[in-house]
């Protein structure tokens, strides 16, 4: 019986055709755009439902060969899925507002919703020439005030929850921007957008309540294992950075209340020599506002100087430790010592509640510190003394009290050597729990402490609120209403949304506060609450609230009436498969599984996890180093696509490698991948039967190669292994050739088969070229829309297999076996071998592996 096509017509037939790029991109391009044919607009369409998204890009200029490879490695997917009978939602975007835009726009003296708007319509003409197969119905860009208002309507959510507020604290600092960052923002102690180096700065500023769901965003990275790379789990976990210990309370001389310090070793309180405060604390403010007058000017420059360290320096272990002594004293709760307190740089106000109790013996930093200006340092910790077995005798020296320790097993003393004892061993010098290993320690005095009212068990994080308030232009603006009678006044929701005022006019320039103010009639409003005079907040939000949830914007991009259809977010969402860059690991992968959560929780949507599963794809360098104008190794997008064409650019990126490793472009070959697209072309173009030929009547041998190619290429593409599918693809198509050029010929049902099959699969890497080929085939487009084939069980069985004989390892004979041979029948074989037996000749054989029905090694002395 006939194979059935949907559409089949008779083959076109040219006349010394030959294969042109340019061509074929600008014959296919306009019928794409009349057909559309991955529209999901359809509401009848039942097929199941499959949610595709690539990582939308920043407007800036035009795409360049990043681009390329996420969006061929993305396209790969979309495409496959369609095969399998899915309908796939697979929608493009950009993330428009922010610091880039408006930075160039600034260098520029233009206004950057015009810069913006140009480089988008730059960007969305290239990407329709690149052919990604994006349903260009669902289109957004977040600086549209359709898209900015909704925003605004998360804000208002958040607020009204409890989970936005505003308040004054320290925060990062860019100096070249001019404007706070989240710690997220902060890489290396630098900008991560302009590379300058970070300061503090005390601001009141808007925050995301996002410390409540710490504990939800790190337990639920576990749904995520095996779907999610394992370097980005390890990224969130590490960020997120969850400690358990305990808050323990420490009075201190002339201060009412009590200071709470947070450690992981509440077991090393004995050993508690000196207190430290964070500098830049609202704490160590209060400390020196009494203190002599000679000490406050010492403590005054030193919190300027440390004003100007990052925190990455601030956090170095190899630093030279600094600090001043504020003459004040803690008592510490367990003992009633009194130690004295200081401030020093290597405490971060954010840590905790800004102050630790220093242990120098069995903490490295405080060691440094305790040597630096000679502090006592106790140990408390034996590290010599196992924790396991019975619990060992500790004696003491009755008037130093030091231990007194067996010969054998001699305790260097920290303040001596330098290094502190970090290491697991039992509690000495540390009263009724002396003898404790280190997790009983912890234990029980953490229940000591809650007994006595002077603790408790505490969890503390390195997460710290997301900081989202920018003084910045291009961005949302904060819809909030300052009023001197009612305080933070909520902009009606009626009332959204809050529209950026025209840019002319405006001073653009970084310079510390937002250029917003200078709009007065924007600004200047009356309250909602009480009819008075008022003011607009004029931050502007961090654009990483966008793209926080723009994924679901992207299942009704142009209802006025809501941000999101819950309707569709059942149908489509949670999104199926996820690409891009690990840069964005930890900033835009935390902030969408936070809001997500929050929208949850809100009774918005079913699910608490925005992406299934995720593709990190690698950078594309050249002569080992990352593109640029600089180096002197750009290379141009639009050139490559320029002299070898759409497709040729996006097999290469397939065929590189993995996606997650990178590309260098001087060691791959787009010459090499037209040539091979050619010589596809080719096949299709000489097939001369016709498209109801019986395929089971063709030649088995070719049969046997494409149906192993059916078989084999979905498992392959659901491991992302592109590369190989690609390989796979060429040994198809040398196959074909090589029966067209001889036999059994172009007319062979099998060439046909194969043809048709190269033209499917060949879909996913390079369209056009796929879609030429289907044409001459004889059928309607798209080929991106017909069913993968199903393989022949029968044609997957192997005739035979060729059985390699070794001799100690160098190969000396093969022969064509049965698969099935068993492993005594394939060791005679390889005995009988002729070339086998002169190669042993007098030798004792001395082992024999076998290894049915593929390979006979056998091992010889003599």
């Amino acid at each position: 019986m006939a194979h059935e096509h949907d559409s089949a017509t008779t083959p076109v037939r040219e006349a010394g055709a030959h294969y042109d790029f340019a061509e074929i991109q600008n014959k296919w391009l306009p019928i794409w755009d009349e057909l559309k044919p991955f529209s999901t607009a359809d509401p009848g369409d039942k097929r199941p439902r499959k949610y595709v998204l690539d990582m939308f890009p920043y407007p800036s200029g035009d795409l360049h060969m990043g681009h390329a490879e996420a969006y061929a490695l993305g396209d790969v997917i979309a495409r496959y899925w369609r095969h399998q009978g899915f309908n796939v939602l697979h929608p493009i975007g950009w993330d428009s507002f922010g610091l880039p835009a408006e930075n160039a726009a600034i260098k520029r003296g233009l206004d950057p919703a015009g810069w913006t708007n140009d480089n988008i319509a730059q960007q969305k003409s290239s990407m329709r020439r690149y052919a990604p197969s994006f349903d260009w119905d669902r289109v957004l860009q977040t600086s549209d005030p359709g898209y900015y208002r909704w925003n605004q309507w998360l804000f208002l959510q958040l607020h009204e929850k409890g989970l936005a507020y505003r308040k004054a604290s320290q925060v990062n600092w860019c100096p070249f921007d001019q404007t706070v960052l989240a710690n997220e923002q902060v890489v290396n102690g630098r900008c991560e957008r302009c590379d300058n180096l970070v300061t503090k700065k005390k601001l009141t500023q808007w925050y995301f309540r996002i410390t409540d769901y710490a504990d939800r965003l790190l337990d639920d990275l576990n749904q995520l294992e095996g779907a999610w790379p394992s370097k980005v789990l390890s990224m969130q976990r590490n960020w997120i950075g969850r400690s358990t210990g305990a808050d323990v309370q420490f009075t201190i001389d002339g201060r009412d209340e009590p200071v709470t310090v947070y450690t992981t070793r509440p077991d090393t309180l004995y050993g508690a020599t000196f207190m430290v405060v964070a500098p830049d604390s609202d704490l160590a403010a209060e400390l020196v506002a009494d203190v002599r007058p000679e000490v406050r000017p010492r403590f005054d420059q030193y919190l300027e100087a440390v004003r100007g360290t990052t925190e990455m320096d601030r956090l170095s272990t190899d630093r030279e430790k600094t600090g001043v002594f504020l003459e004040r004293h803690a008592v510490n709760a367990l003992t009633g010592e009194r130690i004295p307190i200081w401030a020093a740089d290597y405490v971060l106000s954010d840590y905790g509640h800004g102050a630790i109790m220093a242990v120098p013996a069995h903490d490295q930093r405080d060691l440094d510190f305790a040597r630096a200006f000679d502090l006592p340092v106790r140990i408390v910790v034996d590290t010599t003394q196992p924790v396991t077995g019975a619990i060992p005798i500790i004696h003491t020296d009755p008037v130093t009290g030091e231990p007194i320790l067996p010969e054998d097993a001699p305790l260097e003393n920290p303040s001596e050597t330098g290094v502190a004892l970090t290491g697991e061993g039992r509690l000495i010098n540390s009263g009724p729990f002396d003898g404790l290993s280190k997790s009983n320690a912890i234990r029980r005095v953490t229940e000591a402490l809650q007994g006595s009212g002077l603790g408790a068990p505490a969890k503390n994080y390195r997460l710290r609120d997301w900081l989202i308030s920018r003084q910045r232009y291009w961005g949302t603006p904060i819809p909030i209403i300052h009023c001197e009678q009612c305080g933070e006044v909520p902009v009606p929701e009626s009332e959204l949304p809050v529209l950026l005022p025209p840019a002319e006019g405006l001073d653009l320039r970084p310079k510390g506060t937002s250029p917003l103010g200078g709009a007065s009639d924007w600004v200047n409003v009356a309250c909602p609450n009480c009819g008075g005079p008022a003011e607009r907040d004029t931050d502007t939000m961090d654009t990483f609230v966008d793209s926080s949830w723009y994924f679901l914007r992207f299942l009704n991009p142009n209802d006025p009436t809501q941000a999101f259809d819950p309707k569709e977010a059942e149908k489509w969402a949670p999104v199926d498969q996820y690409i891009g860059g690990v840069t964005h690991a930890i900033l835009h992968l935390l902030y969408a599984r936070f809001i997500t959560k929050v929208l949850f929780d809100l009774g918005s949507i079913s699910f608490t996890e925005p992406f299934t599963a995720l593709l990190n794809q690698g950078m594309v360098q050249m002569d080992g180093s990352a593109m640029s104008k600089s180096r002197g190794n750009l290379v141009k997008l639009s050139e490559q696509l320029d002299e070898h064409g759409v497709d040729a650019v996006r097999l290469t990126m397939s065929f590189a490698g993995p996606p997650e490793d990178d590309i260098d472009w001087a060691d791959v070959s787009p010459a090499g991948s037209a040539k091979f697209l050619a010589r596809a072309w080719r096949v299709a173009h000489d097939v001369t039967s016709s498209p109801d030929v019986v395929w089971k009547t063709g030649d088995p041998a070719l049969r046997r190669v494409t149906h192993r190619f059916l078989a084999d290429a979905p498992g392959l593409v659901e491991a992302f292994k592109f590369n190989v599918v690609v390989a796979r693809l060429m040994e198809l198509v040398n196959a074909t050739r090589k029966a067209i050029d001889g036999a059994p010929g172009a007319g062979d049902a099998a060439v046909r088969e194969a043809a048709e099959v190269t033209a499917m699969a060949l879909n996913l890497f390079a369209p056009y070229t796929a879609e030429d080929m289907w044409q001459k085939l004889g059928y309607e487009p798209s080929v991106a829309l017909v069913p993968w084939r199903k393989a022949d069980p029968i044609l997957l069985i192997e005739e035979a297999v060729t059985a390699v004989f070794q001799v100690d390892g160098k190969v000396r004979d093969r022969l064509e076996v049965s698969p099935k041979i068993s492993t005594d029948e394939l060791e005679a074989l390889a005995r009988s071998s002729e070339a086998v037996a002169r190669s042993v000749g007098d030798r004792e054989i001395v082992n024999v592996i076998v290894r049915a029905p593929r390979l006979v090694n056998i091992a010889t002395r003599g």
